[in-house]
């Protein structure tokens, strides 16, 4: 029996899911993991992040990350794709106005007006870069809904 998340199911879920834990590496090798909003386009996930950000800085050191997205709240329901992948920081043009455009569509209705936000936030975003993540190697899923539980 497979677990496994047939090729349009892990498309459907990566281009759904609302939050992918991206992980990128320490100096030392220790996995840093956080939560980012995303876009999934073409076998590739966009994030934005600050040019100066510690996330900026580690990927700048050490391209290797990987993502986490997942489903489901009762064990039976939990589903999930994760792939490792090299992260290229996006030149100015059409690439990463493509990504930022996604991204901005994704999320419109969860971002605050600009205008309400702490001018340091405000500074801090300001300076948003964008990486397209390219999956290597091939991607992992399981879906949990695909367990047949023995009756009670």
């Amino acid at each position: 029996m497979s677990l496994q998340l047939a090729d349009s199911e892990q498309e459907a879920l990566l281009s759904t899911a609302h939050t992918a834990m991206f992980t990128t590496l320490r100096r030392d090798g220790w996995p840093v993991t956080l939560p980012v909003w995303f876009a999934w386009s073409d076998g590739h996930m966009f994030v934005g992040t600050p040019k100066d950000s510690a996330k900026m800085k580690r990927i700048r050191r050490d391209d290797r990350c990987c993502v986490l997205v997942e489903s489901g709240r009762a064990w039976v329901d939990l589903a999930a794709v994760e792939f490792s992948a090299r992260a290229v920081l996006l030149a100015p043009g059409p690439d990463t106005d493509t990504a930022k455009r996604l991204i901005d569509e994704k999320y419109a209705e969860f971002q605050p007006p600009w205008e309400r936000l702490p001018r340091a936030v405000v500074a801090h975003y300001a300076t948003q870069v964008y990486l397209r993540l390219e999956p290597v190697g091939p991607l992992i899923s399981w879906d949990n809904s695909k367990v047949r539980l023995r009756p009670e």
